[in-house]
C-alpha cells in the first residue's frame, strides 16, 4: 500500500516559508510517504456565489486569505530538497493555464526531478476565478481535453503538430521531453 500526503493547508502550516516547506518535505519523505501533493488556485475570493462541491455547506474550507503558492514553483522547491518522493498536483486547474507553456514547465520539472512528477488536473469550480482570468466557465471541460492532447503531443513527439478548436500549430519542437517515458502521468479529477 502507498500513502501520499498533501502540503498542509495554509491554516495548518506556514507554507509560504520555504524553510518550512523543505523541512516538511524531507520529513514526509523520511517517514516513507510515497508522494506529496500541492493545490492550485490563481486567486481566492472573500465572497463568492459558486458552490464548493466537496462540502455540504458549499463553502471551501480554505480561508480566502490563505497563502497559496503556485503549485509548480512549490513542486520545484520540493523536488530540489528531496530525492525519491513523488510530487504531484491535487489538482492543477488545467484550463486556466496556457497548454504549450504548461507542457514545457511540467516537462522541465519532470526532468529536473528525475521523473518524480504526477500532474493531477481538474477544471475548477469557482466561476468567479475563471471570470477573473477572462475565460469562459462553460467550455472549461472541452479546453481541458484539448490541453491534455496538446501536452501529450509535445511530450512524446519529436516534431508536433496540432489542430484543435482552441490551438493550431504545425511542426513545432518542444524540449526537454519529460524524464518519464511516454510523458508525465496524469490524474484527472471528476
Amino acid at each position: 500500500m502507498k500513502f501520499g500526503i498533501r502540503i498542509p493547508p495554509p491554516q495548518m502550516g506556514p507554507i509560504g516559508d520555504p524553510d518550512f516547506v523543505v523541512r516538511y518535505s524531507q520529513l514526509v519523505e523520511s517517514m516513507g510517504f510515497e508522494s506529496i501533493w500541492t493545490i492550485d488556485h490563481a486567486v481566492m475570493h472573500a465572497e463568492y456565489d459558486s458552490r464548493y462541491p466537496y462540502k455540504t455547506t458549499g463553502r471551501t474550507p480554505l480561508p480566502a486569505d490563505s497563502n497559496m503558492p503556485d503549485p509548480l514553483v512549490l513542486m520545484m522547491l520540493i523536488a530540489a530538497s528531496t530525492s525519491k518522493i513523488r510530487i504531484g498536483t491535487s489538482m492543477l486547474i488545467l484550463p486556466q493555464r496556457h497548454p504549450i507553456i504548461l507542457a514545457k514547465e511540467v516537462a522541465t520539472l519532470d526532468t529536473y526531478s528525475k521523473g518524480r512528477i504526477t500532474l493531477g488536473v481538474g477544471v475548477g469550480w469557482v466561476k468567479e476565478e475563471v471570470a477573473d482570468l477572462g475565460q469562459n466557465f462553460t467550455d472549461r471541460g472541452r479546453r481541458a481535453n484539448e490541453w491534455i492532447e496538446i501536452m501529450r503531443s509535445l511530450w512524446t513527439e519529436d516534431v508536433s503538430s496540432f489542430h484543435g478548436d482552441y490551438f493550431d500549430f504545425e511542426a513545432v519542437l518542444s524540449n526537454p521531453k519529460p524524464a518519464t517515458p511516454g510523458g508525465v502521468p496524469l490524474l484527472i479529477a471528476a
